[in-house]
């Protein structure tokens, strides 16, 4: 008898996983299953509007994400996140670094916190770029690796050329960066 309850229990867990990847990745499509589908993984997505908000070196106000025809950097994080805490200082000098740049340098979270509770711990934690709020979580769809902080590079066409989760140096946030600089201006040029 017990040997069926475990059988019953483990089967009831493999139809509650199922479930759960249905409701998080939809149902795979026809294409999907046959392996016919071409991926658009890597072809750029139009920008998304975001609610910025008031915070030390961001203003409140609205912009796009990627901003069309400027390389971008975004930093998804969440502020229950103690990774997310750690990359600060290494988002701040990376940030300092390439001030000179024409790069879109932006935060962005899909909490659902208050402006004044993002603010303040924007400013405790010595935030002084522009932060997003993305209530849709459309970001975190479109970029989110496997956890936070996720950190994405973008080239000015829309490309996204790089983004990894983890704690990254300051170097490598960087070197990164000056990447889809380069691969900007490359574009520009050819």
């Amino acid at each position: 008898m017990r040997r069926r309850d475990v059988l019953t229990g483990l089967g009831s867990a493999g139809v509650l996983a199922g479930a759960g990847a249905v409701a998080v990745y939809g149902l795979p499509s026809v294409d999907e299953l046959t392996g016919e589908a071409e991926s658009d993984e890597d072809e750029p997505r139009d920008p998304l509007e975001l609610e910025t908000v008031d915070a030390p070196g961001s203003e409140a106000g609205e912009t796009l994400v990627p901003e069309p025809g400027r390389p971008t950097f975004i930093d998804l994080f969440a502020t229950w996140c103690s990774p997310c805490e750690k990359q600060m200082p290494a988002l701040a000098e990376a940030h300092e670094q390439v001030a000179d740049a024409d790069v879109q340098f932006v935060s962005v979270t899909n909490e659902g916190i208050s402006h004044d509770e993002l603010a303040a711990w924007w400013d405790e934690h010595d935030g002084s770029w522009p932060i997003a709020v993305d209530p849709a979580a459309e970001v975190s769809a479109r970029y989110l690796e496997s956890g936070y902080p996720t950190a994405v590079t973008i080239d000015a066409s829309g490309q996204v050329l790089w983004a990894d989760d983890g704690v990254k140096s300051t170097d490598e946030l960087v070197d990164r960066i000056e990447t889809a600089i380069d691969a900007s201006a490359e574009g520009a040029d050819g």
